[in-house]
């Protein structure tokens, strides 16, 4: 008996072994899948988890109505709405404008042709474009238009010389993409280094652009190609500082680009305030670090689908920017408003994304309820009748035993 055992028990440690000298085979190092416990569950995972390695349960700072959550628009693409897209720069607003006219599942496709920069974006059964961005009007109001431009100048190239009574009682749903201000920063900073200058922006405010006096330049070149880091920060007309905030708020409210018109600190104030209110009442807006949940937004206010997932990209030209502890500092406190708007604008975001989810959750929990509602009366009706067959079947026989 012993001896049996001694032999079973050879028998097992062998096999353990050439199981082991296998696993090291087919899987060698101590990275591998296969050893971790988890690996053999199943994959639940949500395509929309935290895409920034933030926590996945948020908690609010900002109180905002359900009015404020709650975006759905009734774009009617057959009619007359127009969706026109607010593009900052340096914050994904090109993938974002690409997604925009090649990626959204429509009954009649934008139209675009190799080597064109720009695609054709028709209504379904009429010559007149649904979309006005980039990659469908082009820079009709200037390169990289702001709230401002765009707000006083769409309307008329939309409509052309048409009198403002007899023009099309038209909507227009403005969207936007913000980014985190440091990575917005650093990335368009390598852009100026890499010689872009945006010299075709037109800065017009209360129907004129800023004099040299009140937008100087930071360079007095053809560009500032090959300027360091320092040099770009120093620069105190710089208009990538607060670009974010300077783009979305309503500039006439400040005197446009005239400094004297107010104290600075109120001037920042109205424009941060002015900021704010034209991202929450903003048909949609997304944020570069989230991509699926952008996309997710985007779908339900538009009722738009999307051929393909958009695509989380962590590795930037900006991420390849080292920064010390101190710089990063500096750069936050240029762009202090930035900050606090991108703050303001994350947790919207967020907040607008777990209110949407929670309404399709729900909604989805409804439409189970009633499917099973509508199963349990079918069968009680099946029952119903079979019992009633049952009951002529059996005063049938009856009257056959008479």
């Amino acid at each position: 008996m012993e001896e049996r055992s001694s032999r079973l028990l050879l028998a097992l440690v062998m096999l353990f072994l050439f199981a082991v000298i296998v696993l090291q085979y087919v899987c060698p190092g101590s990275g591998c899948p296969l050893l971790r416990l988890h690996a053999f569950r199943p994959s639940r995972a949500d395509p929309y988890r935290a895409e920034d390695e933030t926590p996945a349960r948020f908690v609010p700072r900002f109180n905002f109505s359900a009015r404020d959550l709650l975006r759905r628009v009734d774009f009617n693409i057959k009619g007359d709405d127009l969706i026109v897209f607010l593009h900052i720069q340096k914050t994904g607003g090109t993938t974002f404008g690409r997604h925009l006219v090649r990626n959204i599942q429509l009954e009649q496709p934008c139209e675009c042709r190799a080597g064109q920069k720009k695609c054709t974006c028709h209504r379904p059964g009429k010559r007149e474009t649904w979309l006005f961005s980039r990659f469908s009007t082009g820079w009709s109001c200037g390169l990289h238009a702001d709230w401002t431009e765009l707000t006083s100048c769409v309307p008329a190239v939309v409509d052309g010389k048409t009198e403002a009574e007899r023009r099309p009682s038209r909507n227009f749903y403005y969207i936007t993409i913000l980014r985190d201000p440091v990575s917005r920063y650093l990335s368009e900073w390598r852009h100026v280094q890499r010689g872009a200058t945006w010299k075709a922006s037109l800065h017009v405010c209360d129907g004129r652009s800023p004099t040299t006096e009140e937008l100087p330049s930071c360079y007095t070149g053809d560009d500032w190609s090959g300027c360091s880091l320092k040099e770009f920060m120093d620069c105190p007309y710089n208009l990538a500082n607060n670009r974010q905030v300077r783009m979305l708020s309503d500039l006439s409210l400040v005197g446009c680009y005239n400094l004297s018109v107010m104290p600075e600190e109120q001037r920042n104030k109205v424009l941060l305030d002015s900021a704010k209110e034209n991202l929450k009442r903003m048909a949609f807006f997304g944020l570069t670090e989230f991509q699926r949940k952008t996309q997710y937004l985007f779908e339900k206010t538009f009722n738009m689908n999307f051929i393909a997932p958009f695509t989380q990209y962590n590795s930037t030209r900006a991420s390849s920017v080292e920064i010390d502890e101190q710089t990063q500092k500096h750069i936050e406190t240029l762009n202090f408003l930035d900050m606090e708007l991108y703050d303001y604008a994350k947790d919207l975001f967020l907040q607008r994304y777990q209110y949407m989810r929670q309404k399709e959750h729900q909604e989805a929990r409804r439409k189970r309820q009633e499917q099973r509602k509508m199963l349990k009366a079918k069968q009680a009706h099946n029952k119903e009748q079979s019992d009633d067959n049952a009951t002529t079947d059996y005063i049938g026989n009856v009257e056959r035993w008479r």
